[in-house]
């Protein structure tokens, strides 16, 4: 099949539509602002800023612990490029809940449909969306009052309704039947949007059954043969003819599939680079699905990001990006559940309390759940959701001595009832003052499918913005792109993917904030603070 077919944007809908419809914000490449100030350039086709960050080099004498603080800076030069172009999204999985919601949803807003529920009609949006739904700081008023713009807005991004969307599945389903399996949407909404996806078809997928759990075995009815040699060139080519069918000037890759197993590390087969490639070439049983589509992405120069718990970005992968310079991310969508323990924990810690015990029990009945009930897949989701704490029980030593860490116990069953319903219930269990305990207990049930669809825009988004931003420093003659990890996206992601040697941040407050500021120094503004010297200082 072409993948011509495999498009909701661009040719599917007309820009006249696309113009007419455009309720839920700004066109792409619009920004609600311009910088006066003598650090920053607009010329025909970039935004250049001179910035200074200001950072702090902490140093411990050796013989007497006493520490000693040195503010430093170092001076940048970003360069965003502002077209953004004609840009594609292929997502692993498309068939998928997460893949056909968001197909759907993006149909919707773009075509400003709307439908009946039993509250009254209801309006396309993109609540939930940190880009979309979101708004910053961008300063002060003369009165001294905030003035906020949308998150979208500060730099030049593209927009989810100008997105060309296409990509694999090992169902063959139609988007529009895939829709109707996922029985996410209400079913208004898919009947006035079934036509049209019925049209679009996923490309053939890779299916290794050792992967995935074995209930998936039926789904599997759309998949690539040969060798896995065969197989990368294959995805290789889809990419090449997704981007050249339609008149694609970038192409960023998801994978939003069924969880896999962990794959073994393995020395001489995913370690570095070259034994990567030289392991799909011989055909190695420890080289995944996900790990294939992601060198297919890299050696295509897509960008490409595990929305999936797995170790998809085995070190072979990560050094590969790093030597073609291609950007990838990951890993799993962090989307409700563990959103919340990265906001709680951090709230707990900051206050001085401290969690002992925190004990979290899902049940869900999509398929992703059905594939979550086999234990491997279970493991690697395991893995993502009890890391997210990390960061913030090592940031204080007041509370817990080295080595020591919250009991955190997760458990997930399969209730096929519930649907895409999730049910999550939490419990944190910690010491406060004089040895007392304090007992926290949330139920949250949330549409996993709804809260996981935004995921995919803003890490959509925010990909394709890196693929136009370089920068300098004093000591670089050439301007260079961002490292190929991109540890930007964090905020979105349960077990967030960063550079060798970064500090992996899980706070929910500080994933957003570095974002926020980045992107406040893509355009030469100092970072937002909330200090507010100019309510308290005498006048």
């Amino acid at each position: 099949m072409s993948p011509i077919t495999n498009i909701v944007g661009g040719a599917a809908i007309s820009a006249a539509d696309a113009a007419a419809t455009r309720a839920a914000g700004a066109a792409s490449g619009a920004t609600a602002f311009k910088v006066d100030a003598p650090n920053v350039r607009y010329t025909g086709d970039a935004i250049e800023s001179d910035y200074t960050y200001d950072t702090t080099i902490v140093s411990r004498d050796a013989e007497s612990g006493s520490l000693k603080a040195k503010p430093a800076k170092v001076g940048y030069r970003f360069r965003t490029k502002t077209g953004v172009g004609r840009v594609g999204l292929m997502l692993v999985g498309w068939g998928g809940n997460n893949g056909s919601t968001v197909t759907a949803s993006i149909l919707a807003n773009k075509k400003g449909i709307s439908w009946e529920t039993r509250k009254g009609r209801q309006e396309p949006n993109y609540f939930g969306s940190l880009m979309m739904a979101s708004t910053v700081k961008l300063g002060v008023d003369e009165d001294l009052k905030d003035v906020y713009v949308p998150f979208n807005q500060v730099v030049p991004m593209v927009h989810p309704n100008d997105v060309v969307i296409g990509g694999w599945d090992i169902s063959s389903l139609s988007i529009g039947d895939a829709m109707r399996r996922a029985q996410v949407l209400p079913v208004d909404l898919q009947r006035q949007v079934y036509d049209e996806l019925h049209q679009l078809k996923p490309l053939p997928s890779v299916y290794y059954p050792d992967f995935i759990a074995a209930n998936q075995e039926a789904r599997a009815d759309n998949t690539i043969g040969g060798t896995k040699q065969e197989q990368l060139d294959r995805l290789r080519q889809d990419i090449r003819d997704f981007k050249q069918a339609n008149s694609l000037d970038r192409v960023v890759v998801m994978w939003t599939a069924n969880t896999e197993r962990y794959a073994d590390i393995l020395p001489g087969v995913n370690d570095t680079a070259d034994n990567l490639l030289q392991a799909i070439a011989s055909g190695h049983s420890e080289v995944s699905p996900s790990t294939l589509f992601a060198v297919a992405s890299i050696l295509e120069g897509a960008p490409f990001v595990n929305g999936s718990p797995q170790n998809t970005l085995v070190p072979g992968a990560i050094a590969l990006a790093e030597r073609e310079r291609s950007f990838v991310g990951g890993d799993d969508f962090k989307s409700g559940q563990t959103k919340i323990k990265s906001v709680l924990a951090e709230f707990l810690v900051n206050a001085g309390i401290k969690p002992l015990a925190i004990t979290s029990y899902n049940h869900l009945g999509n398929n992703d759940g059905h594939n979550l009930s086999a234990p491997a897949q279970f493991r690697s989701k395991e893995i993502s959701k009890s890391s997210v704490v990390d960061d913030m029980v090592a940031a204080n030593r007041l509370l817990y001595a080295k080595g020591e860490h919250p009991d955190h116990t997760i458990v997930i069953k399969y209730v096929p009832s519930v649907g895409d319903s999730k049910r999550a219930l939490d419990e944190y269990v910690s010491e406060i003052f004089m040895g007392g305990l304090n007992t926290i207990s949330i139920y949250n049930t949330c549409e996993d499918s709804l809260l996981a669809s935004p995921l995919i825009i803003d890490l959509f988004m925010m990909t394709e913005l890196m693929t136009r931003v370089s920068y300098r420093t004093d000591a670089d003659a050439d301007w260079v792109p961002f490292h190929s990890v991109l540890s930007i996206l964090s905020y979105m992601l349960k077990a967030p993917v960063v550079p060798p040697n970064t500090p992996v941040v899980n706070a929910l407050a500080k994933q957003r904030m570095a974002m926020e500021n980045i992107l406040r120094a893509f355009v030469g503004l100092p970072p937002n603070n909330e200090m507010l010297l100019e309510h308290k200082a005498f006048h």
